[in-house]
């Protein structure tokens, strides 16, 4: 992560809120939770919870990545939706746009995930110690020179998708820490949360919210 933390001053985007669950558009360049330092401090469950204070944290979303997230407004629904995340019944849908043409037009990668010690915060493929990750992509359109794709991760390992896809040769544009070259050469990382789709914690109901990309 860059040292400079300008975090942008878009106000908060409510997708959705009831009497359990609040569901918002997270801006690219914002922390989930605050960093070390009081210079970290400024990130979204803050700026969330003065609006919303009783709201809990579930999940997050690395600082460059944009799109949907969701957070409890009840204990109950902190422990309800936190068990769909560890049990994997929760469906996460992100868009990318993507260095090169990626072919074929959809796969799988099975791809075991692991910290990079030397050079943390990155993470590296490892078949010894890795953790499993499984991330299943879709090509929506390729212009040769990049490729906007479709990517439903099975599985949550931290920079999953960003390593996932620099594994098949094709980083995500605009990447801080994997991309390299004209790759790198973008005013933000182009990964964003499209989709989510959970078990409403109130009758367990199935529900799906979304928030198209900005790019």
């Amino acid at each position: 992560m860059s040292s400079e933390y300008n975090p942008p001053s878009d106000p908060l985007d409510v997708i959705h809120a009831d009497h359990e669950i609040l569901i918002v558009n997270k801006p690219t360049g914002l922390l989930s939770v605050p960093g070390k330092g009081p210079h970290l401090a400024d990130c979204l469950i803050s700026r969330v919870q003065e609006a919303f204070p009783q709201a809990l944290l579930i999940h997050r979303l690395d600082r460059d990545t944009s799109g949907v997230m969701v957070f409890a407004l009840t204990p109950h629904a902190q422990r309800h939706i936190g068990l769909q995340f560890e049990k994997r019944m929760t469906k996460k849908t992100y868009v990318a746009r993507v260095w090169g043409r990626l072919e074929p037009k959809t796969g799988t990668v099975d791809l075991p995930l692991i910290v990079d010690w030397e050079n943390r915060p990155l993470q590296k493929v490892c078949h010894e110690t890795g953790k499993a990750a499984q991330t299943d992509w879709k090509v929506l359109r390729s212009d040769g020179v990049e490729s906007r794709v479709r990517m439903m991760p099975k599985t949550g390992r931290s920079h999953q998708l960003r390593v996932h896809m620099l594994s098949l040769g094709h980083p995500i544009l605009g990447d801080p820490f994997y991309a390299t070259g004209e790759a790198l050469n973008f005013d933000r990382l182009m990964l964003h949360s499209e989709e989510l789709r959970l078990r409403h914690p109130d009758g367990g109901e199935g529900v799906r919210f979304r928030a198209k990309a900005p790019f």
